[in-house]
């Protein structure tokens, strides 16, 4: 499961690879982002009540409300961060998500752990004439309000989609990879019924991507910067 990402997409970037105008992009002043963990600042782009795309921070996660076994007081809830493509349809979780409010994730590399003490962290992303060339996952969004613990929040949360993994990346996690999306199939992915979307969750070409860095202690992809 992909628990840390990268995005060091300027917004400009973004709203010219997205198709999102500028009056649409509500970011802010962005910085790159160079390693997105669970809980962390997530920029996605999805459709408004207009059909209009728009570029939102986002909460990494959609939240999983939870309370102390000891004492039965809410703590720090979940950031459940990665939705499994065969439980899309099925889980209540995740279902109308998928339905109404699909998103890509912008991104330009992803990270998988292999091994422990010391983890050796994998960097991916695809291959093309830039260093780090940009790149779209498949996520799903959708708004939170309530008790975030002891204090009460509202979020607008993402969820990327995971698939099974190619080649590449199963030698380093043999059971889950990122959805990927061609860039052909993003308006497809935003706009289609679910039916049609759930086709284009497949595993992408291994021979269209490529490891940019892997090591112990690489927590950040400095080398997207």
């Amino acid at each position: 499961m992909c628990n840390l990402y990268a995005n060091t997409l300027a917004p400009t970037l973004m709203q010219q690879l997205f198709a999102v105008s500028t009056m649409n992009d509500h970011l802010g002043n962005a910085e790159p982002h160079t390693a997105i963990f669970p809980k962390g600042t997530a920029p996605i782009v999805a459709l408004d009540e207009n059909g209009e795309r728009v570029l939102l921070n986002t909460h990494w996660g959609f939240v999983l409300p939870q309370v102390s076994k000891r004492t039965g007081k809410p703590i720090r809830p979940k950031a459940v961060n990665n939705a499994r493509d065969d439980k899309l349809r099925s889980s209540s979780f995740w279902k109308a998500s998928f339905t109404e409010r699909r998103c890509l994730i912008p991104a330009s590399s992803f990270c998988e752990a292999k091994g422990r003490n010391p983890a050796t962290y994998v960097w991916f992303g695809v291959t093309g004439e830039a260093a780090r060339p940009p790149f779209a996952l498949a996520g799903i969004w959708r708004s939170f309000a309530g008790n975030y613990g002891t204090d009460y929040r509202e979020l607008i949360t993402s969820s990327m989609i995971t698939t099974t993994p190619n080649a590449l990346v199963k030698d380093t996690h043999p059971d889950r990879m990122p959805a990927i999306l061609d860039p052909e199939d993003y308006e497809a992915w935003l706009t289609a019924p679910a039916e049609d979307a759930f086709r284009l969750i497949r595993p992408y070409p291994a021979e269209n991507m490529a490891i940019h860095q892997q090591g112990e202690d690489l927590k950040s992809d400095l080398g997207g910067l």
